[in-house]
């Protein structure tokens, strides 16, 4: 009994060490693949400078969905930065920044299984709103959100291109909690660091790629 008792045990904690070897070599795998997605991503922006207006550096982030290698590439990079920051803490919706967030947000809500809401300018949603005006880059403007869209307590994660001066994702953080929404947090493919707009946010913030630094 003394003999297969300490077998059993033995085999026990063999399959312990396994399984903690395996969660580690999926975890640095899911790492350094997310640093392969950066290095592709980097090599696919296009960059204009005086654009739209004299001393502005414009990423285009247009080429990553052309090529559809790049556009998987894009999508999984979010997932994975996701997944890195969060874990199991999963959003119930996205919510997208007018516009380019409705490229990104809609293919991440599906992926978590979450539902898919849109921030967006005046005049383009109906029903009853929650509106904010915002400071911009270039001037001021106003978004809104669909007063019912976000249920009360609900988790929501923030999605949009790049986070520049961070006016438009502050209003989106304001829309959402006064629909009674628990913000988990923003995500972008590009924070312009020099601009310092996460200081604007009380949440956390999330960035695949970083861009403008200097």
């Amino acid at each position: 009994m003394t003999s297969q008792t300490t077998s059993a045990a033995s085999q026990d904690g063999s399959q312990r060490q396994q399984s903690n070897a395996t969660t580690t070599a999926s975890q640095l795998t899911g790492h350094e693949t997310l640093l392969s997605l950066r290095q592709s991503l980097n090599a696919g922006l296009k960059q204009y400078p005086d654009f739209p207006q004299p001393g502005i550096l414009f990423e285009d982030i247009f080429p990553l969905f052309a090529d559809v290698n790049l556009h998987r590439n894009l999508i999984q990079a979010f997932l994975l930065t996701i997944e890195e920051k969060l874990g199991a803490n999963k959003p119930d919706i996205i919510v997208g920044l007018d516009a380019r967030g409705f490229l990104i947000g809609p293919q991440l809500a599906i992926a978590l299984n979450a539902g898919f809401v849109p921030v967006r300018k005046p005049g383009k949603l109906p029903g009853v709103l929650e509106t904010v005006e915002y400071q911009k880059e270039y001037g001021t403007d106003t978004f809104a959100i669909q007063r019912d869209s976000v249920k009360p307590g609900s988790k929501v994660l923030v999605v949009d291109d790049l986070i520049a001066t961070g006016g438009s994702a502050a209003a989106a953080e304001t829309l959402i909690k006064n629909c009674g929404g628990e913000l988990l947090g923003f995500v972008f493919l590009i924070e312009l660091t020099k601009l310092n707009g996460r200081s604007k946010l009380n949440g956390p913030v999330f960035t695949v790629l970083e861009s403008q630094a200097d």
